[in-house]
């Protein structure tokens, strides 16, 4: 990711360090509880069920988890294999590090189960962000935690974006 010298870690619940486990749920927190106002249980009990990808900035001596998500199986949340939990840090929001991440996820999903479909819940004001990656709304707006949110669906026809890796 250039500038923003993104290390990728790609593991099971199971083989996530202590320190990338306090990352993740620091990060999770920060993101989802205290900058969207959102009090909620973010340990759902799927984590131990999924894959983690973290993307860690090196700075000086430093790593600073600035970009995650969450690959969920498909049968554990939905009936397609899933994406989510989906953040980026604020400092680099911008810059790139979402995209970036989402191509990732989509790479490491498909590595793992091949062409298979995709879902996510996303909120409503990131449906253009999704759609370039090829997911399309499915279904009406539905309210979570008080911010609209819809549910979106990447065929498994999708061919792999010309950016990607």
């Amino acid at each position: 990711m250039g500038e923003l010298n993104v290390i990728w870690h790609f593991c099971h619940f199971n083989q996530l360090t202590l320190k990338q486990l306090y990352d993740v749920l620091a990060e999770r927190q920060r993101v989802f509880i205290v900058e969207q106002n959102c009090p909620f249980l973010d340990a759902d009990g799927l984590d131990e069920h999924c894959w983690h990808l973290l993307g860690y900035r090196k700075s000086k001596e430093k790593q600073r988890l600035i970009a995650y998500s969450r690959i969920v199986p498909a049968g554990l949340a939905f009936k397609e294999a899933a994406i989510g939990r989906i953040i980026t840090s604020h400092e680099v929001r911008g810059m790139g590090a979402g995209k970036a991440l989402m191509v990732e996820s989509i790479r490491l999903l498909e590595k793992m189960w091949g062409n298979v479909p995709i879902k996510l819940g996303a909120q409503r004001y990131l449906i253009d962000f999704y759609s370039n990656f090829g997911f399309q709304v499915i279904g009406e707006p539905y309210d979570e935690d008080g911010i609209p949110h819809v549910y979106m669906l990447r065929q498994a026809s999708v061919k792999k974006q010309k950016s990607e890796p």
